[in-house]
């Protein structure tokens, strides 16, 4: 059975992309895509993804707090994997603070993304 993913990032072209590398995996069925965070909250309740693939910094969520994206978790999702840009001590605090269990580099997705997925799903 693939493994459920919810990704959410506010730039159109970068979910485009993920959305064709994760398509090109049978292992991994893409049940959504969000804009933004509030988005990411409401469509992981209604698609109980395992795991949310979120931009770490998503302008128009400045002012999320921890708990909120916390909450993601308990939507039933196994697990949050953030990516950013950046991969400084700052985005790593904010990524542990946001219960995530990996921060990835976004310039290298194409070969890191699919493997952190699935081995979070275990298969």
């Amino acid at each position: 059975m693939p493994v459920k993913v919810l990704l959410a990032d506010d730039t159109d072209l970068q979910r485009r992309s993920i959305r064709s590398l994760l398509e090109s995996h049978s292992e991994i069925e893409l049940v959504g895509e969000a804009a933004n965070f509030p988005q990411a909250m409401e469509m992981s309740n209604d698609l109980k993804p395992q795991v949310i693939v979120m931009d770490l910094h998503m302008p128009d969520d400045a002012m999320i707090s921890p708990l909120e994206v916390k909450s993601l978790l308990n939507s039933g999702a196994t697990g949050l994997l953030v990516i950013s840009i950046w991969r400084d001590q700052e985005a790593n605090v904010l990524a542990n603070s946001f219960g995530a269990y990996t921060l990835l580099d976004k310039s290298g997705l194409d070969k890191k993304l699919v493997p952190a997925i699935l081995a979070k799903a275990k298969i």
